[in-house]
């Protein structure tokens, strides 16, 4: 047993030594090898911690330690408060080969690590918004449903990491219907040329509810390759904060941003400020070229302090607004955990403060990371409120997807306040209920006002909704009218469509919307005979319900999820659709509902 710790600890301080002797790389063999240094810092210096307590069989709790390159008393007052009253463990010396030490004067230097803290573990504040689920509308009553588009997936991987990480089930307002769905590529054919995206509509059988029909309806932004992105200013604002010391925060953060970074060419420029008790600009505009530089700055951050988070999103704007680059990409990124507890605190200051700075043509997206204290309602109301996009970053494949594999959707606007509005006709159609979007509907008379905010799509995006309805004569989910019976069709074209769909957006240049529109034709399949994109979409949705606890789930069971997911398992680029299957495999095991 002495002779595996022994050769574990040798291999913890020889990943030290490699760590603390490299600087950053001109070059890598890879963006994942050179910005996995990071994480690996942080786990190893973690596992040293943990191994030099004598805690016997129980299990650890989190363990924090200065690197040996800081000295104690370089420690700020707010970061030791953070995590007072510490007990300091005690140090087990290293059982590494003497030669070792003979032979490099860097591991002299970090060895044995500096004095560990180790921090109790907190009680869990994470924080999330309440909505109900959208009612059931008659369509007599209630012909249009009005609603912005949402390009965010933060809850899809929120959710994952509770499942995976923490082997529980979400909380049921952590669950957004429309973000797990908006997750995925679907797939859907580009616009024409000229248009800024196409719509697609699909009607098929629904499997919730017995004669239901779903509708999808699929918008598909047009792509642009990296190359062709205008110049962009990034502001890389990051919580320095105590409570980002974890593993899962600040160095998924630096994983993170190191990837973006990456990415970056010489007409780019990105900035980053760090804030804790205050603020502090590490690196001013800088070409984005100069990768060194950037990854350089981006390795100095160490946590500590409270959280002055208003303060710094103040700064962030001026200083996007100084590097202002006229038709480009003017954009703040925040990475953050959310808990602002420094200054102004309160949820709708900070998004109306945000929702002013928009108007200065610079976006806001939020990157969110860690757990525990997790403000979750925040991200994703401040992106919205900032018209930007919120995603959570669990895992650094996560990061690679948003910021490296997505980069264009991140950051390149095609299409503005872009709002559906869907008229349902009262002759087919006897009732509806749109899935997911609760925070995003809209009343009937804002969509064609254009001071009316609504959500922006960025290049290459897909947005898709689904519409569950009941046709005219089924049996409903509503209790049938004593006195209103549906209108009869008067026409052929009221006999022939389900629905007209209309279209707002504005090109990023304009201050007027445009109008499309097309209709619902009355035809539809069985769910089996869907395309791909619609079997995959339904899957998401019963997924997510059957999460939130299985209001409009009807009949549909994990085991039927399941099995419609693996039907629509490919094409699967990314392993994203097979994950996707052994998440509902995991959610089915920890579900303690009847219906298996």
């Amino acid at each position: 047993m002495k002779n595996t710790k022994a050769k574990q600890t040798t291999r913890q301080v020889i990943a030290l030594i490699s760590l603390t002797a490299m600087s950053v790389p001109a070059c890598a063999d890879s963006v994942h090898d050179t910005c996995s240094r990071y994480l690996q810092h942080a786990e190893v210096e973690n596992n040293i911690g943990i191994q030099s307590m004598t805690l016997g069989k129980q299990k650890p709790p989190e363990v924090l330690h200065a690197p040996a390159a800081i000295a104690p008393e370089a420690v700020s007052a707010p970061a030791m408060a953070d995590i007072a009253p510490p007990r300091v463990a005690p140090v087990a010396p290293s059982s590494a080969p003497k030669e070792l030490s003979k032979r490099s004067n860097s591991y002299q230097k970090i060895s044995p690590p500096g004095p560990v803290f180790v921090k109790p573990v907190p009680a869990n504040t994470e924080r999330y918004g309440h909505k109900e689920q959208n009612p059931v509308h008659s369509a007599a009553q209630t012909p249009i449903s009005t609603f912005s588009i949402d390009v965010d997936t933060g809850s899809y991987a929120n959710v994952r990491r509770f499942l995976m990480q923490e082997n529980r089930l979400p909380p049921a307002d952590a669950v957004r219907i429309e973000e797990l769905i908006n997750y995925f590529d679907y797939g859907y054919a580009p616009p024409a040329e000229g248009q800024p995206f196409a719509v697609h509509t699909e009607v098929v059988d629904s499997p919730f509810k017995s004669e239901a029909k779903l509708l999808r309806i699929g918008i598909q932004a047009k792509e642009m390759s990296k190359e062709a992105l205008p110049p962009a200013n990034l502001v890389f604002l990051v919580d320095v904060s105590g409570s980002m010391m974890s593993r899962d925060k600040l160095p998924m953060v630096k994983y993170t941003l190191c990837t973006l970074a990456h990415q970056t060419r010489a007409q780019d420029r990105v900035s980053l400020i760090t804030y804790a008790d205050g603020n502090k600009v590490v690196l001013p505009p800088t070409p984005g070229d100069q990768r060194k530089t950037i990854l350089d700055a981006l390795s100095g951050l160490q946590p500590g302090g409270s959280t002055a988070g208003e303060e710094a999103i103040q700064q962030a704007y001026r200083e996007a607004k100084e590097a202002m680059i006229p038709n480009g990409i003017n954009r703040i990124l925040l990475a953050t955990d959310g808990d602002f507890n420094v200054g102004i605190t309160d949820f709708n200051t900070l998004k109306s403060m945000v929702a002013e700075k928009r108007r200065s043509g610079i976006s806001l997206t939020t990157l969110g990371f860690g757990t525990g204290n997790y403000n979750e309602h925040m991200m994703e109301q401040l992106a919205d409120a900032g018209d930007g996009n919120y995603s959570y970053i669990d895992s650094p494949e996560e990061a690679k997807k948003v910021l490296n594999r997505q980069l264009s959707s991140t950051l390149a606007t095609v299409a503005q306040d872009v709002k559906i509005q869907v008229e349902f006709n009262p002759k087919t159609v006897k009732e509806y209920r749109l899935v997911g979007y609760e925070n995003r509907m809209l009343a009937q008379e804002d969509f064609n006002n254009d001071q009316v905010d609504a959500g922006d799509i960025g290049a290459g995006h897909n947005v898709t909704a689904l519409y569950e309805i009941i046709p005219a004569g089924a049996k409903g989910w509503l209790t049938e009218s004593r006195y209103q019976a549906a209108p009869a069709a008067s026409s052929e074209k009221d006999s022939n469509e389900y629905a007209f769909i209309n279209l707002r957006y504005k090109l990023p240049v304009q201050s007027t919307s445009t109008l499309i529109n097309q209709p619902v034709p009355v035809k539809s399949q069985p769910l089996e005979k869907g395309s791909n994109a619609t079997q995959q979409a339904v899957a998401v949705a019963a997924y997510g319900d059957l999460l939130k606890g299985g209001k409009y789930s009807g009949p549909v069971t994990w085991e039927s999820t399941l099995q419609l997911a693996k039907t629509a398992e490919s094409p699967d680029p990314y392993g994203l659709r097979h994950q996707f299957v052994e998440l509902i495999k995991k959610a089915k095991s920890l579900s303690s509902q009847s219906k298996q």
